[in-house]
């Protein structure tokens, strides 16, 4: 693809993996953040990507837009010339998108179709888009192939992934000369193997390995297991756990297919290997010689018992597949947690 690529909200975990990526791949990406989820950095960057430039020798060209500022993405759509966007950008904390739903439909809603416009009025057709396997809501058979129905959402954030989803395809409907790839991503942990960037949510952790990671460094005192009722081999929740440098390969993989495919795909981009918490807990007191005191407490709202992928879709159509297994993503979790014990920041 000649051009630039757009990475929307690539400050953030996700992001700053698959912008790393993708100068390793030889692109060219324009990164947009606003640092609702990222620590800013040297020369107002944010820090996850100050790190990505010293791994990869490489200056990343970044501007801070918010998704629901028009005029800003107008701007920066007339000072590049983008080939395809990457749009990760979005809240995504299934609990707070409970407590916050109108929050989530807007910025999460109106960014999107913003974005699209945006890119409509300027010609730019090619979309990779961060979806979730939570539009599958509660898994009616597993594995969970592309085909299995979507939009029995648990929680407003999945309801937003799925009706974006929507949107994206209508449009490839109506106007044919659009691409998109829709990436339905499972569970993604674990860090690049300099140790230099990972995950670093702001707050208490919305998610599991975080959460893990913190009490194994000392941040945090025990882990809440939430619900151990579960109809699961332990009680506890299971989920697909996959490596961020194996998704953010996915997205190398999806830019590539865009080349060659029209209208609108899906892939799961997952591993096909369901672990339960408490799996989890274990593997990261493996991977990091630290006992990881947890409590049982009452299941969340919007929480299901078990979600796994069939990847076979990426593997046959993208030629991708996770690589990576848990002794890794949690070593290299615990890399990053161990070496940055309070994340990009400098304080606790």
């Amino acid at each position: 693809m000649n051009g630039k690529v757009l990475v929307t909200g690539g400050g953030g975990y996700i992001g700053s993996h698959c912008v790393l990526e993708l100068l390793e791949a030889g692109y060219t990406p324009v990164v947009i953040d606003n640092f609702h989820n990222a620590i800013r950095g040297a020369n107002n960057i944010p820090e996850s990507l100050q790190r990505v430039q010293e791994i990869v020798g490489k200056t990343i060209e970044f501007e801070e837009v918010d998704m629901l500022d028009r005029v800003a993405l107008d701007k920066l759509f007339n000072k590049h010339k983008f080939s395809a966007v990457l749009h990760l950008a979005g809240l995504k904390a299934v609990g707070e998108s409970v407590q916050k739903p109108l929050l989530y439909y807007k910025v999460n809603l109106t960014g999107t179709i913003q974005l699209l416009e945006v890119m409509n009025s300027h010609g730019v057709k090619n979309i990779v888009f961060s979806s979730s396997a939570t539009v599958y809501g509660d898994p009616s058979y597993l594995p969970i192939d592309e085909s299995h129905p979507v939009g029995g959402c648990t929680n407003p954030y999945g309801k937003t992934k799925y009706f974006i989803e929507e949107m994206i395809k209508d449009q490839c409907k109506a106007e044919t000369d659009w691409c998109a790839i829709l990436l339905r991503y499972f569970n993604p942990i674990g860090a690049h193997v300099s140790g230099k960037i990972g995950e670093d949510p702001q707050g208490i952790p919305n998610n599991l390995m975080p959460y893990v990671s913190q009490v194994a460094v000392g941040r945090r005192e025990f882990l809440n297991v939430f619900g151990n009722d579960y109809n699961t081999p332990d009680g506890t929740g299971v989920r697909d756990y996959i490596h961020i440098v194996d998704l953010a390969k996915g997205h190398i993989a999806a830019l590539k297919k865009l080349e060659t495919t029209s209208g609108c795909k899906v892939y799961n981009l997952g591993t096909g290997t369901g672990y339960s918490v408490l799996e989890m807990v274990k593997a990261m007191e493996k991977a990091s010689g630290k006992k990881i005191q947890h409590k049982i407490a009452p299941r969340r709202e919007g929480d299901i018992a078990t979600c796994y992928a069939d990847p076979a879709l990426a593997k046959a159509e993208l030629g991708w597949k996770a690589e990576y297994g848990l002794d890794r993503m949690c070593e290299d979790l615990w890399r990053w947690q161990s070496e940055n014990p309070t994340g990009f920041s400098t304080g606790s």
